[in-house]
C-alpha cells in the first residue's frame, strides 16, 4: 500500500499535467476562455499563388526572406510607417486549407462578375470601406489595424474590431435568426459552443456588402474559434453561396495575443478618400479634354 500511494500520485500528477496542456483555460461560468486581444494580421495569402500551385508550405529559406522584408525598412512590405501592420508568414503558401489546391471555386458567372467589378469605373463601385461604413466580415489579415477584442459572458460572445470600430455581438441562446429581409452590414450572427470550439453562423448580409467584389447577400458563414494555447487563437471560416462558388470553401488563421490597449479608429475625421479621388478624375479630364 505503501509502494501504491505514491505511484498512484505520479499518475494524477502526470494526468493533471496532460489535461492541462490539452484544456484551454475556463471562464469563472465554465466555458472556455478566449478573451483577449488578438491580431489577426498574416503575410499569408487568401488564395494560393499560381507559381506555389501543388505547394502547402514554403521552406525555411522563403519564410526567412518574407519575414526578412516585413521588418525591412526599404522593403515591399515596409514597416516604416507605424501603422503599417501587415503581419509575418507562417510558413503557408495560402490560408485556404479547403479545397486543397488553395483556390476559391468560383463558379463561371461569379467570376465573370469578379472581373467586372475589378474594373468599374466611378464612385457607385468604390467600397464601403472607403466610406467609413464597414471593414465587413470576415477579417483575414490586412495592412494594418488588425486587432480584435473578444470579450464573453455567460450568454453572448462580443468581437469590437480595431478597423472602423465594428462591434458583432453574439447571442449563444437558441434565438432564430432574424427574418430573411431584414439585411444588415456585418450579417446576423448565432453563436454555439461545440466542445471547446466557439461556432458562429452569420447569414442576412445586406447585399451591398462585398466579398472580393461579390455581394454577400447569399452568402452563410460558418466561424469556428478555438484556443491553441495562451498565446494563439484559431480562427476557421467556412464559405457558403451556391451562386457563388461551386462547393463551400474554408481558410484559416492563426490569431496571436497581442497586448493592449487597442486605440479608436477615427475614420470619418479627415476622410477625403472620395473627394480626392473625385477631385483628380475632374482635374484628369479637364487636362484630356481638347481645347
Amino acid at each position: 500500500m505503501l509502494l501504491g500511494f505514491p505511484v498512484l500520485v505520479l499518475c494524477l500528477t502526470i494526468l493533471t499535467t496532460v489535461r492541462g496542456q490539452s484544456l484551454p483555460s475556463r471562464t469563472s461560468w465554465g466555458a472556455p476562455d478566449l478573451r483577449g486581444l488578438w491580431n489577426h494580421g498574416t503575410a499569408t495569402p487568401l488564395e494560393r499563388p499560381e507559381r506555389h500551385a501543388g505547394r502547402e508550405r514554403l521552406t525555411a529559406d522563403e519564410v526567412a526572406a518574407i519575414n526578412a522584408e516585413a521588418r525591412s525598412a526599404e522593403g515591399d512590405l515596409s514597416r516604416r510607417a507605424v501603422w503599417w501592420e501587415r503581419g509575418l508568414s507562417d510558413g503557408r503558401t495560402a490560408m485556404i486549407v479547403d479545397p486543397p489546391d488553395g483556390r476559391i471555386p468560383y463558379t463561371v458567372a461569379a467570376r465573370t462578375r469578379e472581373r467586372y467589378q475589378s474594373h468599374v469605373d466611378g464612385p457607385e463601385g468604390r467600397n464601403l470601406w472607403e466610406r467609413c461604413i464597414t471593414s465587413g466580415v470576415p477579417r483575414l489579415g490586412g495592412a494594418y489595424l488588425q486587432n480584435m477584442h473578444l470579450l464573453q459572458t455567460p450568454d453572448h460572445v462580443v468581437l469590437l474590431h480595431e478597423m472602423i470600430h465594428e462591434v458583432r455581438v453574439i447571442p449563444l441562446d437558441d434565438r432564430p435568426h432574424l427574418p430573411s429581409h431584414v439585411r444588415q452590414w456585418l450579417g446576423d450572427s448565432r453563436g454555439w459552443w461545440e466542445g471547446d470550439t466557439l461556432v458562429v453562423e452569420t447569414t442576412n448580409f445586406d447585399r451591398r456588402q462585398l466579398f472580393r467584389g461579390l455581394s454577400q447577400g447569399t452568402v452563410r458563414l460558418m466561424e469556428r474559434f478555438a484556443r491553441v494555447d495562451d498565446e494563439t487563437l484559431r480562427y476557421d471560416v467556412t464559405f457558403v453561396a451556391t451562386d457563388l462558388w461551386s462547393r463551400p470553401w474554408t481558410a484559416s488563421l492563426l490569431l496571436a495575443r497581442t497586448g493592449g490597449p487597442m486605440f479608436e479608429y477615427a475614420c470619418h475625421e479627415g476622410n477625403v478618400g472620395m473627394t480626392n479621388t473625385l477631385e483628380i478624375a475632374r482635374g484628369e479630364e479637364s487636362v484630356s479634354r481638347p481645347d
